[in-house]
């Protein structure tokens, strides 16, 4: 058992763990707080024997209920509307972004990110999408443009990044799509708009 416990734990082992959490923090075992802080200790395990007393006060059972969902995927949409996703929520491994004449803007300096690398899959169409992802993430585009406008802004990738990897894919059509990494007041224009109106009275 012992020799078992010092064996080099793989993606796959790291994955039913937080699959475990994922679950546990589904039916309220788990605070956000503590999820988020075993979910890295999850991701940075050597050794199943790491990743044995994340999960030994949690039962399996409620993986299926809803871990492998909180894990996996997730999605956010704005049709013809503004939706904002800020604050401590939980995002999925792979999230798919949704603005169809609307805005959407999702934050995910304070987000819970399940491992060191997050796909965003944008589907953006006569709308606007801004992403604010943590000040050391590592962003890499892939994605799509027509008559289009996408964009990351702040300080590009430092070499020692220790931050997430951040990959966006998909389309943007008649739409803007922009990244900003670290703090980001979406009402920051608009306040400088209406400052430069009440100057000007």
């Amino acid at each position: 058992m012992t020799d078992d416990l010092e064996l080099r734990a793989s993606d796959a082992d790291r994955d039913r763990a937080a699959a475990v959490l994922g679950g546990a923090l589904a039916t309220g075992r788990l605070t956000s707080a503590e999820y988020a802080e075993r979910l890295d200790s999850v991701y940075v395990a050597k050794t199943l024997g790491e990743l044995v007393p994340l999960t030994r006060d949690l039962p399996a059972d409620d993986t299926a209920d809803g871990g492998l969902r909180l894990a996996g995927q997730n999605h956010v949409a704005a049709r013809f509307s503004k939706v904002i996703r800020s604050g401590r929520w939980v995002a999925g491994r792979h999230t798919r972004l949704t603005a169809r004449f609307g805005a959407l803007i999702v934050n995910l300096t304070d987000a819970v990110l399940p491992g060191r690398e997050i796909t965003l899959e944008i589907d953006a169409f006569c709308g606007k999408l801004i992403v604010i992802v943590p000040e050391g993430a590592r962003v890499v585009d892939e994605g799509g443009a027509l008559f289009a406008k996408r964009a990351i802004y702040g300080r590009g990738d430092p070499a020692d990044a220790d931050g997430p990897l951040i990959r966006i894919v998909g389309d943007a059509r008649f739409a803007k799509v922009a990244v900003h990494r670290g703090r980001f007041d979406p009402a920051a224009p608009w306040q400088h708009w209406m400052q430069q109106e009440a100057a000007a009275r």
